[in-house]
């Protein structure tokens, strides 16, 4: 399978954000990528009131997405915001292409390091695994990293290939959990892990602002025994990588973990 990681700094702007989506989908199928990959909020930034952006699924924001991933005849995975029935948003993937059309809701919210998620999303309950041209792949969301059992959870429902799609805190020592964290999930799930983030904003020259998580760049794609496949720098770019689902099996039989574990 071919995975293009599209790197990127979105704004506020929703409308805007698409013309992002549109570059990146256009350069990931010229790469002949089978999946396109964007970062959590793609749809719209952190640090700005969410609630009067968020779209439902069947919404004009999700509708331009998946006519641009049909256009091009690839799965297109992008972080967009929902409306929650409490009043808050959703913080939700939209997972789209190739036969494909569903959403994965971030079940762990990021309350951590000062910063408060779930005042304003409420969190999603269910795994969500999707059948890509016979390759399972498994989905998370940023903060999802640090909780080695739902990477599990998703490789003992098959998942070969797992999609973090985050926008990172950025301080003192994190990029290198973000790196840490990424391999480890590898490991844990012998799984592929395609991790795709924000781009770091000051990479384009904006100062980020306040405590929103607003991405450090550095998307990576770990193997299934937890090695570097391949990374980006700090600014937008696409990364266009091909995982072998045989690595899987040979890391399963090698180290299998998910075969001894008992809790």
């Amino acid at each position: 399978m071919r995975i293009a990681l599209c790197q990127i700094v979105t704004g506020p702007d929703p409308k805007a954000n698409l013309e992002l989506v549109a570059d990146g989908v256009r350069r990931a199928a010229e790469a002949g990528a089978d999946l396109a990959v964007f970062p959590e909020a793609t749809m719209a930034c952190f640090g700005v009131k969410l609630g009067p952006l968020a779209e439902p699924l069947d919404g004009p924001w999700a509708a331009e997405v998946r006519r641009l991933a049909d256009e091009a005849g690839i799965a297109v995975v992008a972080g967009m915001f929902t409306p929650a029935d409490d009043g808050r948003v959703t913080n939700t993937l939209l997972i789209t292409g190739r036969g494909v059309d569903t959403s994965y809701d971030k079940i762990h919210l990021f309350d951590a390091f000062g910063f408060a998620e779930s005042d304003t999303v409420a969190p999603g309950t269910s795994p969500v695994v999707v059948d890509l041209g016979g390759t399972k792949v498994g989905f998370t969301t940023c903060y999802d990293v640090r909780f080695p059992g739902l990477y599990a959870a998703l490789a003992g429902q098959g998942a070969s290939v797992i999609v973090t799609s985050a926008s990172w805190g950025s301080g003192e020592g994190k990029r290198e959990q973000w790196e840490l964290l990424v391999r480890a999930r590898a490991l844990d799930s012998t799984s592929w892990v395609v991790a795709c983030g924000q781009a770091d904003p000051r990479s384009i020259g904006r100062e980020p602002s306040g405590k929103a998580p607003t991405g450090i760049g550095h998307s990576l794609v770990a193997t299934p025994f937890g090695q570097v496949h391949a990374q980006l720098a700090d600014a937008p770019d696409v990364l266009v990588v091909d995982v072998n689902p045989a690595a899987v099996e040979q890391a399963r039989q090698a180290i299998p973990v998910l075969a001894n574990r008992r809790f």
